[in-house]
């Protein structure tokens, strides 16, 4: 009794899944014509080009991770893995001395620093120092 349900339930089944696949072999394929692309021409999705000032430098925004007299170290703005250090030219260097006596900059203060694109050197570091602790 029990193998005769069994039997049964296995040539329904198998009529079903018979039926099932008439119906997907009276579709036809879709072709899809392929794009032609020139291997010996690079695909260019897009360029990022830094900010450049009037007199050259180039523009890195971001918070200060450290600061001291000869360099500083600044995490990118929108990207926390672009880290960047810059040595500070003399002039720099003259201002954040300056910037080191009344408390110099904390961890996390937002500086702009314009920087000269082929010594790495920061000429120029705008933004406000914290107030010490």
């Amino acid at each position: 009794m029990t193998a005769c349900r069994i039997s049964s339930f296995c040539v329904a089944a198998f009529f079903l899944a018979a039926f099932c696949c008439f119906s997907t072999l009276a579709q036809e394929p879709v072709t899809i014509p392929p794009t032609l692309i020139d291997p010996s021409h690079p695909v260019v999705v897009s360029t990022v080009k830094p900010k450049t000032q009037k007199n050259g430098w180039e523009k890195f925004e971001g918070y200060v991770m450290h600061a001291n007299i000869a360099q500083i170290t600044v995490r990118a703005k929108g990207n926390d893995l672009a880290i960047r250090t810059f040595s500070l030219s003399q002039d720099a260097s003259a201002k954040m001395q300056q910037i080191v006596d009344t408390g110099g900059y904390q961890y996390g203060d937002k500086v702009t620093v314009l920087y000269d694109p082929t010594t790495q050197q920061a000429m120029k570091i705008k933004g406000k120092p914290s107030k010490p602790i």
